[in-house]
């Protein structure tokens, strides 16, 4: 479902862009409501994609992202090896704790995103195969970044949850809010 965000503070740059990373968010959180963990853990269409899949990938992207951003290497450390548990929770994972833990890592993100000095400031891309070598980005486009991923996402678990049982965000927040869409 598609929000409103309120337009920035007049030159709140980091403000606006914080604030698309948490519309986007919202999308993937919208699509979960009200599903039990098999549900949410279910693949309805071809894809490998489930949408507790999509909550555990989004969370650890945002992570890891920021934690380059600081110089630091991400809480977990993916590989072609291990690429595809972070598109399945593992034993103990449950929807509730990976949307506690997102909700951290968000809380994270705004905390570095408004206390880096300048968005122009840069930092590293890892030494991964498909980032230019010696690669540098701004933390403008670390934002920028984080809204085009949690969008993409978000635009899978819309799809997915219409899949499971028909329901549209419109319809899910409605329900949630006990008012009738249309």
């Amino acid at each position: 479902m598609v929000t409103h965000v309120r337009a920035e503070e007049r030159g709140d740059e980091r403000g606006a862009l914080l604030a698309f990373i948490e519309e986007q968010r919202g999308g993937i959180r919208r699509s979960l409501l009200g599903l039990t963990e098999e549900q949410a853990a279910s693949r309805p269409s071809a894809s490998e994609l489930s949408l507790s899949g999509l909550l555990k990938h989004v969370a650890e992207v945002e992570q890891g992202w920021i934690a380059r951003a600081k110089g630091e290497p991400p809480a977990i450390k993916r590989d072609e090896s291990n690429w595809h548990e972070c598109f399945v929770l593992g034993e103990g994972e449950t929807v509730a704790s990976q949307l506690a833990y997102w909700e951290k890592v968000a809380a994270e993100t705004e905390a570095f995103l408004r206390s880096v000095p300048s968005l122009d400031d840069t930092f590293a891309l890892p030494p991964d195969p498909w980032f230019p070598p010696e690669g540098r980005v701004s933390m403008r486009w670390l934002a920028l970044h984080l809204i085009r991923e949690t969008a993409r996402h978000a635009g899978h678990a819309d799809i997915i949850r219409e899949s499971l049982d028909g329901k549209t965000a419109f319809e899910l927040v409605a329900e949630e809010q006990g008012s009738s869409w249309g």
